[in-house]
């Protein structure tokens, strides 16, 4: 699996994160850091803390407490995506390369959908095709 595409800077968090600091843990709008992530990800229940540790910022953080690596956050996901998270893990959502038999390699839920707005942006439409025949003759339809 490749690790997740962390934007440039990003990570460790503990570069920023002084883990001697205290954390307020208060769901507020950030305004030190950050600014540029508008989370659209279940907004109304969720928040930062939710899903990244408070006393490690370099982990993610299941309902249990448990903490795991980024490189697991499929776990994370897991947890409200249940089917999704089922269908990923037999090769029928997301993406999965390799052999039948041998070895597979998996991309993370992360890397198809932004985790502070999964959602896919809306595709403009193409047009159709042109008929192979109107090519020829130079013409549209």
């Amino acid at each position: 699996m490749p690790p997740p595409p962390f934007t440039e800077g990003a990570f460790p968090c503990t570069e920023c994160h002084d883990p001697e600091i205290p954390v307020n843990k208060t769901r507020r709008t950030l305004e030190m850091s950050h600014q540029e992530i508008e989370l659209k990800h279940d907004e109304e229940h969720r928040w930062c803390l939710d899903c990244h540790s408070s006393t490690n910022r370099d982990k993610l953080q299941l309902a249990s407490g448990e903490q795991i690596d980024f490189t697991e956050s499929y776990r994370l996901c897991g947890q409200c995506h249940g089917d999704k998270y089922r269908d990923w893990r037999v090769g029928v959502h997301g993406r999965r390369s390799g052999e039948w038999n041998g070895h597979k390699s998996y991309l993370l839920c992360v890397h198809c959908h932004y985790s502070h707005a999964p959602a896919f942006k809306p595709l403009k439409p193409m047009p159709p095709p042109v008929r192979p025949s109107q090519l020829a003759k130079g013409g549209k339809s």
